[in-house]
């Protein structure tokens, strides 16, 4: 058995002037010096022309906003902060980048910017700075179609192997996605029952409650189905539908994702709908005839023996009534003889809402009081919010830092995933408008027995 990966012994984390690092990063190293899993220095790059005192500054200003601010621990932080201002297409950068983290063997490079910039900033790592065995960890999105990917993934593979590129997905380090793998193979009663025999169909739904909130030229480059249905989506389906992994290594569980993406269908125009909410257009940044899609319904199939016959719709969309995410898997309707009445249609199913609550949920039937035997609905609901638990990038980036790419995306997985949007992403029809704080053209294309909309939890 191979040795397991030792931890990295420098951090470096490109973009550290960023939105990204504003709100996520500083909050997440805060967190991880303070469990323990965070002793090494960390440079911050950007080409804003900051001193160390001005950067820590806003590392201050980042954890009293967007994280929990702790004294003791943000000194421990500060003594392990440095900065270089620097643009990433001049060598001199990466030369001051050689200098900082000069001792280091397994130094990980977060790059926290934009796409166009990955292959400029690998370059010069690679060649100037040289590190032993370098990490390098990727904000998505990991090109825009099959084709740009592909390209992609070859420029990166010139200067990193596979195994030393961390593809962050953050949707795959939340605690709720993670508890489907492990409530679906911990279970003895669903494995018997988690295939096409007993599962009628599957429903997955996104909503946000708000608009794009002034990103509208970022949202004009994406669209709904770019932005977290190729990712997101497509990786939640593959934790609700793989086949068990053979063992509990990153690799295998990796494996048993990317084998199931590789059963999806391609998508058609017939398997889309498309909207767009009213007043998007009148967004700074979005062109006046814009035909993006802030809305998305869309009809996936697996061809695989455990799967067939049984669809799987994936809802996401912006200005709809909640801001949440939930899965429900419905159980094929059975008529029994000892009922004295037909079984329901979507009576019995699971829900598992992934955010922003923790809740796993059966929905059953019950009897009624009574001499007959009928009944009505009920639902079992177990809520699980532990106190202090993990947000998904303190985990994703000390999972990168100790060379665990569980929760990464692997080439394949990413190439994978294009190929099943690709056929819809130049659609160039006129997406239905929606009114804001509704559900959109949910109608349009529906699961058996009808979309169940998420609700407030009580």
């Amino acid at each position: 058995m191979a040795p397991e990966p030792l931890q990295s012994d420098a951090m470096v984390f490109f973009g550290a002037s960023g939105d990204l690092a504003y709100k996520k990063i500083f909050p997440t190293l805060q967190s991880m010096v303070r469990r323990g899993r965070l002793n090494v220095p960390i440079i911050g790059v950007a080409n804003t022309p900051w001193t160390l005192e001005q950067f820590r500054a806003r590392a201050k200003e980042s954890i009293q906003t967007h994280g929990k601010f702790d004294d003791a621990v943000f000194a421990k932080l500060s003594t392990l902060l440095q900065y270089i201002a620097g643009d990433y297409t001049d060598p001199a950068t990466f030369k001051q980048l050689c200098t900082a983290i000069d001792g280091a063997k397994r130094p990980l490079f977060y790059l926290a910017i934009p796409p166009s910039l990955f292959a400029t900033v690998a370059k010069g790592i690679a060649t100037v700075c040289q590190p032993e065995h370098a990490r390098l960890v990727l904000e998505k999105p990991f090109g825009r179609d099959l084709g740009s990917a592909k390209v992609l993934n070859h420029t990166l593979h010139q200067w990193f192997p596979e195994p030393s590129i961390f593809r962050i997905d953050h949707y795959l380090g939340k605690e709720p996605v993670q508890n489907l793998i492990y409530f679906r193979f911990a279970n003895p009663f669903l494995l018997a029952g988690w295939n096409h025999r007993h599962i009628e169909s599957v429903q997955i739904t996104m909503a946000e409650a708000f608009d794009v909130k002034g990103r509208g030229k970022f949202y004009e480059e994406v669209g709904a189905i770019r932005d977290v249905v190729q990712n997101h989506m497509l990786q939640t389906v593959a934790c609700l539908a793989m086949d068990c992994p053979h063992d509990n290594s990153h690799e295998a569980l990796r494996d048993a994702r990317g084998e199931l993406l590789q059963k999806i269908r391609p998508l058609n125009t017939q398997s889309v709908v498309r909207g767009q909410y009213r007043g998007y257009k009148q967004e700074p940044g979005v062109a006046a005839d814009s035909r993006v899609e802030t809305f998305a319904a869309i009809r996936f199939d697996i061809d695989n023996e455990r799967w067939t016959g049984v669809p799987f719709f994936v809802r996401v969309g912006k200005c709809l009534p909640i801001t949440a995410t939930e899965v429900i898997v419905r159980f094929q309707p059975i008529a029994h003889p000892v009922l004295d009445e037909a079984q329901l249609p979507g009576a019995n199913y699971f829900r598992f809402r992934l955010g922003p609550e923790e809740v796993i949920a059966i929905g059953t039937r019950v009897k009624k009081p009574g001499e007959r035997m009928v009944g009505e609905s009920a639902e079992l609901v177990a809520h699980h919010q532990p106190p202090d638990e993990m947000e998904p990038y303190e985990r994703l980036l000390g999972d990168a830092a100790m060379g665990d790419a569980t929760l990464f995306a692997r080439e394949d997985s990413v190439e994978a995933a294009w190929r099943i949007v690709n056929p819809i992403l130049n659609d160039k029809s006129v997406p239905i408008e929606y009114e804001p704080g509704t559900w959109g053209p949910s109608d349009r294309l529906t699961p058996p027995g009808g979309w169940q909309n998420p609700e407030i939890e009580k």
